[in-house]
């Protein structure tokens, strides 16, 4: 559970940092390392600060309660209160930071003191010194301040003891000052270097962002763009290798555009020739093997008519129904290889033709539809929009299992759109340039020659719906 929660927290913490420009990033660590320097510097100093002016307090402390102890013994020993009060009171005002002074006697008891409210008699028990301690220094926690208590012992502890309290508060301001005088000179090199960051971002992140502006031309297909080198260094490099690679691109792109420009010559010849080829084979059944069966049949019915064999007319009778059924299966022929009615009455009529055959045929009904025709179109497109139709209705009548097709043909000034649906057991790999969709492939390439696009849709048991859209400019010389 750990684990999981560390790994979801750091692909949190990636996903905020992923989330924000390379200049951004570069900008935020030079600027949080700069002010973490800045404040560890800062806190570092003031501690040093601090230490040091204590220590001078307290030692600052001890000087005035040593002197005053050489200064008091005397005046102790002869009992002159009156001059230990002007003593202690002439250190207290020569001595800004002195807060009160006192002296005890050897019983410790208060001789003279500076307190004008009366004596605190806490103070006695908070710092006391030995005769044969040098002095002793504690801090008092006044309230309002703190103050370093400095006990002295007078004439080694034989006449009495004298009390200093020093505080710390100017020395602390002192301190203050000096921080307050180094972070004004932190943020002015802090602003110096968000100067010299922000210089920096803009140098490491243009050729980025070129390089990222170049590579998003490249995907769309634009070779041309070129980046700049801007320096010798590892995004220099970089954007040359960028620009190498462009060129090489572009050469690559150029070589797939003239391979396709002439598979797609190729195949466009290929077709057209197979198509003329059709309509050749086509009227040759029409016009010459059409009429050599109707002269047989006629000749048939002559020697039937004229036969005087007893067996003769019923022999002859089935001779001529296999005629007619082979001239039949002929003119079938002819109109699969070309129907000569998509050249003479245009798409319409040869599509209603073909309908009419394949329901004959195979006895599924087709739900046609042709919208916005109201002129004919150019021979190619009429033959290529014929043919996937015609396809599609084989690929519909050997594999869909279908029981109603549907076909609609949507002509605008722009585009031509046909789609063909069935209710069949659909198709479970659809990809047209599967070797099992050798017809799906053929409706491609005649798709292709046109730029237009194909899409197929389909599941299994839900049947199949193929959408093909043809661009197209209607002109006045494609009107009937």
């Amino acid at each position: 559970m750990r684990e999981f929660s560390w790994h979801k927290l750091r692909q949190q913490l990636w996903s905020i940092l992923g989330g924000v420009s390379v200049r951004t990033k570069i900008f935020g660590i030079i600027l949080g390392s700069s002010l973490l320097i800045s404040l560890t510097l800062l806190l570092q100093a003031y501690n040093a600060f601090e230490r040091e002016f204590e220590f001078r307090v307290r030692e600052v402390g001890v000087s005035i309660a040593r002197d005053i102890a050489a200064r008091s013994t005397e005046l102790i020993l002869v009992h002159d209160l009156y001059g230990l009060y002007e003593l202690i009171s002439e250190t207290r005002e020569s001595f800004e930071d002195v807060r009160y002074v006192f002296i005890l006697d050897s019983q410790g008891q208060v001789l003279v003191h500076t307190f004008e409210s009366g004596f605190p008699v806490e103070l006695l028990d908070i710092n006391p010194v030995a005769p044969e301690e040098f002095q002793s220094t504690v801090l008092v926690d006044s309230g309002e301040e703190f103050i370093w208590d400095v006990a002295v012992p007078i004439f080694d502890g034989r006449v009495g003891t004298a009390r200093v309290g020093v505080t710390n508060a100017r020395t602390h301001a002192a301190a203050l000052g000096l921080i307050g005088q180094m972070a004004l000179t932190s943020l002015f090199f802090l602003a110096l270097g968000l100067l010299a960051s922000t210089l920096l971002t803009v140098v490491l992140t243009r050729p980025l962002k070129e390089l990222v502006k170049a590579a998003g031309k490249i995907a769309k297909g634009d070779y041309s763009y070129r980046v700049q080198k801007w320096a010798e260094d590892e995004i220099g490099a970089l954007a040359v290798a960028h620009s190498e690679m462009a060129e090489e691109l572009s050469r690559m792109d150029s070589i797939r555009r003239d391979r396709e420009e002439l598979r797609r010559t190729f195949l466009e010849r290929v077709i057209s020739a197979q198509e003329e080829e059709r309509k050749r084979i086509a009227r040759e059944l029409h016009d010459s093997t059409s009429q050599s069966l109707s002269s047989i049949s006629f000749i048939l019915r002559n020697l039937e008519a004229n036969c005087q064999c007893a067996s003769g007319p019923e022999n002859f009778a089935q001779i001529h129904e296999v005629v007619l059924s082979t001239l039949e299966d002929v003119r079938k022929l002819a109109f699969q290889l070309r129907p000569a009615i998509l050249d003479d009455l245009g798409l319409k009529a040869a599509l209603d033709q073909l309908f009419g055959e394949w329901q004959d045929r195979t006895g599924i009904p087709v739900d046609a539809a042709i919208v916005g025709q109201s002129q004919r179109l150019n021979g190619v497109l009429e033959t290529t929009i014929y043919r996937i139709i015609q396809e599609c209705l084989s690929n519909v009548e050997r594999h869909a299992r279908a029981t109603k097709v549907s076909v609609l043909i949507e002509s605008g000034r722009d585009e031509i759109i046909v789609v063909v649906e069935d209710n069949g057991i659909g198709m479970r790999n659809p990809t047209p340039d599967h070797r099992q969709h050798l017809g799906l492939l053929g409706i491609r390439e005649r798709v292709d020659l046109h730029g237009g696009s194909l899409l197929i849709e389909t599941e299994e048991g839900q049947g199949t719906s193929i959408f093909v859209r043809i661009p197209h400019l209607v002109t006045a010389g494609e009107a009937t």
